[in-house]
């Protein structure tokens, strides 16, 4: 490498900036005393030192005259190595720029890679001696040049969003449409045959399980496995190399951005799930990697009397701590550079109640909240909370401020309970489906607050939901005592895969009972990606450490049925107003005056009153597509069609009475879950229905 020229440089913005002639660097290290800045060629054979002498306000810069896009490096800091009070400097381990907007290799498991000695007695107390540069990754310069074109924000009203979960790898391994060197990545998601299905399935929204850089932990890599999720973040700033087509030198970035780009040209929205609640290197015992090199007592939450020990509010051996100024500015910075440079449309946050915990651990006291309502970039995209931790007062469903939308695992619980026949009522499936008034309504938020869901990456697809009796997580090595206890079709007989045509029925039939109340209930849906085409995991409700077919897609095998009967299900909440409500009307609590747009009835056609609800076995909901009391374009009155929805969660058919003031009604049969019923009802005084066991139909007023 040529003799570099050098200048003090800037300590803004921090990382590497490249202006074509240089780059500048800028570090935030407060407890450091020398920071070295190392270079190295694409072999990764040399390095090159160079010692930040500059230092302004904690942060160590300079610029470099011919460091160009592309370039690799890394740093070392000195300090002192004095785990009990918090600092953990070693200069013999090379570190991430926690800016880095690309990440170069991976994390070649050796010892070299902790910043203690593994094979001392004293374990963490004791310094490592070996350089890790050889087995870790390196940041790389970048241009930020890119060209947008005429891009815009589909902006998708948040009361319209219907959101998809995926993987961006799992997506499209399988599919053979595809170019083989394109599937798995970015640009095999933004192939026309990948955005043509999303289009056609009906969502708008498609939210990415991890994209932020991250790392497979070494007990994985000892198993043969590796993660595959990807809540193990390293780079805050930079897109998975793994995912990329275009190498691993900020190739990564444009083919990125050509993916939001091609989205938004189909008027699909983005939304990130990030997770800034914790970071790759775990506790005490795991590696050090970046942060905990660069500046450990800046970033992590420690215990305050032992401060040798992080806290941990994740169940990942860390938490970082966002009352810590440096840590909360790199989240903020982090979430900008994905609105402003990468054009993202929300995030879903991971674990955020971690992110909420101010001094002593209290929950909803960290500046984080404050900062994002008040920002005028972050408060203005599409922010979605998964409500806890695996802290004390944890769990916060209900509890984010105006704005936000939250993970309702209430919906999830009640609805699962109440299609296997558990102890829940008609009343808990009326709240859910009304969009939980009882947790957001007296709070000042809309029924978009709630972000429905029955499955997740986490836990059981919708088919093994209602295919198995417990999970069988051996594949994932550790005995199937990992991943939660999910218990739900204990009433169907055998597990997996059978031949009995009666149990494939209810499977099926059951199946679009969970999708109906899903995708029709007031909220946001949330389709987890692979529940439309019938996906299995063979009973694996956590896998996350399988980066193979049992977690991918498998587009050879799609039910079209079931992905027929969703469409379906997805257009009828895209074209009707009454599934889509932006806010509650006048009432919109059914403890008490039923919300006017609402009737509820019992299966003998006679109004639910407050005294009757724990007496109902069936459900009638009529929908008034009357009453939205808001005005169209032109000034008139928004209206819809009536709809009646009729619920029979028992083992036994039943026959309803459609209530007297409902008959008078010209009523269309549009869907009937139970598989073997062949009628269809168009007429006018409809009286009776018969209504199989576990099913429900619905009709449309003509």
């Amino acid at each position: 490498m040529p003799k570099l020229k050098l200048s003090p440089g800037r300590p803004f913005p921090l990382g590497s900036t490249c202006d074509g002639t240089g780059t500048n660097f800028a570090l935030f290290a407060e407890h450091a005393e020398t920071v070295e800045l190392c270079f190295y060629n694409q072999e990764e054979l040399e390095e090159e030192r160079i010692t930040l002498s500059q230092k302004t306000n904690h942060i160590f810069h300079v610029y470099l005259e011919g460091i160009l896009p592309g370039q690799r490096y890394g740093y070392r800091v000195h300090g002192p190595y004095q785990p009990e009070n918090g600092f953990r400097f070693n200069p013999q381990k090379l570190l991430l720029d926690p800016y880095a907007k690309a990440i170069s290799g991976e994390v070649r498991w050796n010892e070299a890679v902790f910043g203690y000695d593994i094979n001392h007695a004293e374990a963490d107390l004791v310094p490592s001696s070996h350089d890790s540069a050889p087995f870790v990754p390196k940041a790389v310069v970048v241009a930020d040049a890119y060209d947008w074109g005429n891009d815009r924000r589909p902006e998708i009203p948040r009361h319209q969003s219907i959101i998809y979960e995926l993987h961006v790898k799992g997506f499209s391994q399988t599919n053979h449409n595809i170019p083989a060197h394109l599937r798995g990545t970015y640009a095999g998601l933004a192939q026309p045959e990948s955005v043509q299905y999303l289009q056609e399935l009906g969502v708008n929204t498609i939210e990415l399980m991890p994209v932020h850089q991250f790392i497979s932990d070494g007990h994985l890599a000892d198993k043969g496995l590796q993660n595959y999720w990807g809540y193990n973040t390293i780079g805050f700033f930079a897109p998975h190399s793994g995912y990329s087509s275009s190498g691993d030198t900020g190739g990564q970035i444009n083919e990125f951005k050509n993916l939001i780009k091609v989205m938004h040209q189909a008027g699909i929205e983005v939304i990130l799930d990030v997770v800034y609640n914790h970071t790759a290197e775990g506790n005490e015992k795991g590696p050090t990697l970046c942060f905990r090199g660069i500046d450990n007592p800046a970033y992590y939450r420690l215990e305050n009397d032992l401060q040798r020990y992080y806290t941990d509010y994740t169940g990942t051996g860390n938490s970082l701590d966002m009352t810590l100024p440096a840590a909360l500015r790199l989240v903020m910075d982090s979430l900008r550079y994905w609105i402003t440079e990468m054009h993202i449309d929300g995030f879903r946050f991971d674990l955020s109640t971690t992110l909420t915990r101010g001094a002593n651990g209290k929950r909803m006291q960290a500046a984080f909240m404050e900062i994002i309502q008040q920002d005028p970039v972050i408060s203005q995209v599409k922010l979605i909370a998964e409500p806890w931790d695996v802290g004390d007062n944890g769990y916060q469903v209900g509890d984010f401020p105006p704005g936000w939308s939250e993970w309702n695992d209430q919906f999830r619980d009640t609805m699962r309970k109440f299609w296997k026949g558990e102890e829940t009522s008609c009343y808990d499936f009326t709240k859910r489906f009304l969009g939980s008034p009882d947790l957001y309504r007296d709070k000042e938020r809309q029924p978009w607050a709630s972000i429905n869901f029955i499955t997740a990456h986490d836990g059981f697809t919708l088919r093994d939901l209602v295919s198995y009796n417990e999970k069988h997580n051996e594949a994932n090595g550790e005995e199937n005592n990992d991943g939660t206890t999910e218990n739900y079709s204990s009433n169907y007989g055998a597990e997996g895969e059978t031949d009995d045509l009666s149990i494939k029925l209810i499977r099926i039939k059951q199946s679009k009972n969970l999708l109906v109340s899903l995708i029709l209930a007031q909220g946001i849906p949330m389709i987890t990606s692979g529940d439309e085409i019938g996906k299995t995991q063979a009973g694996n409700n956590n896998v996350y450490c399988q980066d193979n077919e049992l977690a991918w897609l498998n587009w050879a095998s799609v039910d079209h049925n079931l992905l027929s009967f969703t469409k379906s299900l997805l257009k009828l909440k895209r074209d009707h107003l009454v599934f889509n409500r932006p806010e509650w009307l006048n009432s919109a609590s059914i403890n008490g005056e039923l919300p006017e747009n609402i009737e509820c009835f019992l299966d003998t056609g006679a109004a639910i009153q407050n005294d009757l609800w724990e007496k109902v076995a069936c459900l009638t909901l009529f929908l008034n597509g009357k009453t939205f009391g808001e005005q169209d374009a032109n000034g008139g009155q928004l209206m819809d069609q009536d709809f009646l929805i009729m619920i029979n969660p028992q083992t036994t058919p039943q026959s309803i009475l459609v209530p007297e003031s409902k008959q008078n009604k010209r009523w269309e049969i549009l869907l009937n879950t139970a598989i073997t019923s062949d009628f269809s009802i168009e007429e006018e005084g409809l009286r009776f229905v018969e209504v199989e066991e576990r099913s429900i139909i619905i009709f449309r007023a003509d």
